[in-house]
């Protein structure tokens, strides 16, 4: 199966400034969850769960603004292909609970992206 766009996460130096600003522009609502400083929200399109969190660094790489991960049904053929194909995974699987699995990987061309085999298919609304 093609891995599908699930999720986004939107890094940023100002969690609290950053959240206020994406409520008032867009009407989204944030639920904390995880770590402080971390939030998601499920008002960004049927199928997608976005996040707001502080920036940070994986595998020595500065996250950039816009973070993207994939949908794959096995994460180890994800990170064999990967491999494969000249990308690096810069960080290996990492389970979350009630989650599911996830990778960061770079292309070949230097962008960073996760991907995560999910536990459930069923995103909270």
């Amino acid at each position: 199966m093609p891995a599908t766009l699930r999720h986004f996460a939107i890094n940023v130096d100002d969690v609290p400034r950053a959240k206020r600003f994406y409520e008032e522009v867009f009407g989204w609502s944030f639920t904390p969850w995880g770590p402080p400083g971390f939030f998601q929200t499920g008002a960004t399109g049927e199928g997608h769960m976005g996040a707001l969190q502080g920036r940070r660094d994986i595998g020595g790489l500065k996250m950039p603004g816009m973070e993207i991960s994939f949908g794959v049904d096995d994460i180890h053929a994800t990170v064999a292909a990967i491999q494969a194909n000249g990308g690096k995974v810069i960080m290996q699987p990492f389970h979350i609970e009630t989650v599911g699995h996830l990778i960061f990987f770079q292309d070949t061309e230097g962008n960073v992206a996760g991907a995560m085999q999910y536990e459930s298919v069923q995103w909270p609304q």
